[in-house]
């Protein structure tokens, strides 16, 4: 029998947010900056989170910069596994139901998919879910697919609001049935920007990767996983190499397939201009060096390293999936090239060093666009005003 949550204790609304892992990378910034920012809009977060695999780092020192105390729940995790994620479904009820929120928000796929029934099972007034991507194409194969879009199109008629980060990331949903469209709300993703609109002084980066003055420095930051194509980024850098003599690549982020990646410049001759950096938490040093920033994604939300590269004014390629088109004002902010396409993507990088008028004006467009419309205020400013046109369910039977 499912049991209805009591509402929360009148001056402050309780708020469970769960989340696969706290990894490094945007959905996680997003995540830590709602649990800390909302704070002073009246709501008591609890933050409960998986843990993420060694190579992919974590961001729970930032976490803790904001005053947020995290839970980790390993059965949270990014596998999946059936017998385990029972169990994890029986922690979350409980959890949920000793907290009695009146919100129960998830981030990302396993922890929408067992937090969501969780908060139903405790009778939870209002369930939101935010994807800051998906992996319903491209990821697996037909079977598999298939599965996992009937699974959240069952999950999206649990939940009260289904949230994504950019408009195309919501038409594709609605086009494969996921989710009524009138049930989706788009939210930006919101980010602390100011800190990459005041750059430092050049130079650190470059010094690293061996660029001198008049070299070019192209970079990707990212983590090192299939989905994110850095396999065909190299590609495209030694398509780039046989043009431009100058040009130096670093490799920003870790992940599963590092060991391949750093073999795989060795067979394209490119070890010598190629640098892995690792995970760096000097971001604003990491892209006042880059001259230009590439994303080559197969699929996406909304990357972060873009409205991070673009508040800091560089000249940013990158695919045109998911939300980037979005992003980059199909074009008016960035170059815009299709997946999958090394030459056309070495393409894009040459004319980017090449058309430096072009580029610069793309740039302070971008950076004009992103601290307008990606800032953490506005975040903040958004999810505020949906819990708020939500709560009044609070006192409806659940």
């Amino acid at each position: 029998m499912v049991q209805e949550c009591r509402a929360p204790s009148p001056g402050t609304t309780r708020v469970v947010r769960l989340f696969s892992r706290l990894n490094i990378g945007g959905p996680s910034v997003h995540v830590i900056l709602l649990t800390a920012g909302l704070r002073e809009k009246g709501y008591e977060t609890r933050l409960i989170v998986g843990r993420e695999a060694p190579s992919e780092g974590n961001l729970l020192d930032l976490a803790r910069q904001k005053g947020i105390e995290v839970e980790q729940l390993e059965g949270l995790g990014r596998e999946i596994r059936p017998l385990a994620d029972l169990a994890t479904l029986w922690q979350l009820y409980r959890a949920i139901r000793q907290s009695r929120p009146a919100i129960v928000h998830t981030h990302t796929a396993k922890a929408g998919v067992l937090g969501r029934i969780a908060a139903r099972l405790a009778g939870v007034p209002i369930v939101v879910h935010t994807y800051h991507g998906h992996v319903l194409r491209g990821y697996f194969g037909p079977l598999k697919t298939a599965f996992f879009r009937r699974l959240e199109t069952a999950l999206n008629r649990l939940t009260d609001v289904a949230i994504t980060v950019s408009d195309a990331l919501r038409d594709d949903l609605a086009a494969m049935g996921v989710a009524p469209r009138d049930k989706i709300r788009v939210v930006p993703l919101g980010l602390d920007l100011g800190r990459f609109a005041r750059p430092p002084a050049r130079g650190a980066l470059r010094s690293l990767c061996g660029a001198g003055d008049g070299d070019a420095l192209i970079g990707v930051v990212g983590r090192l996983v299939p989905i994110k194509d850095i396999a065909g980024f190299l590609e495209a850098a030694s398509r780039v190499s046989r043009t431009s003599s100058r040009a130096r690549f670093a490799i920003v982020g870790d992940g599963e397939l590092r060991a391949s990646l750093e073999q795989k410049a060795a067979d394209l001759g490119l070890a010598p201009r190629v640098t892995f950096l690792g995970w760096r938490t000097d971001l604003e040093a990491v892209y006042a060096d880059l001259d230009v920033v590439v994303n080559c994604s197969r699929n996406e939300g909304t990357p972060v390293a873009l409205i991070e590269a673009m508040a800091a004014s560089r000249p940013v390629v990158a695919t045109a999936v998911g939300g980037t088109a979005d992003l980059l004002g199909n074009g008016e902010r960035g170059r815009l090239v299709p997946a999958g396409e090394p030459a056309a993507l070495a393409d894009a990088i040459l004319e980017t060093l090449d058309r430096h008028e072009d580029s610069a004006r793309r740039a302070r467009a971008a950076r004009d666009y992103v601290l307008a419309h990606h800032s953490a205020e506005r975040l903040l400013r958004d999810i505020d005003a949906l819990y708020r046109e939500l709560l009044p369910r609070v006192a409806a039977p659940a």
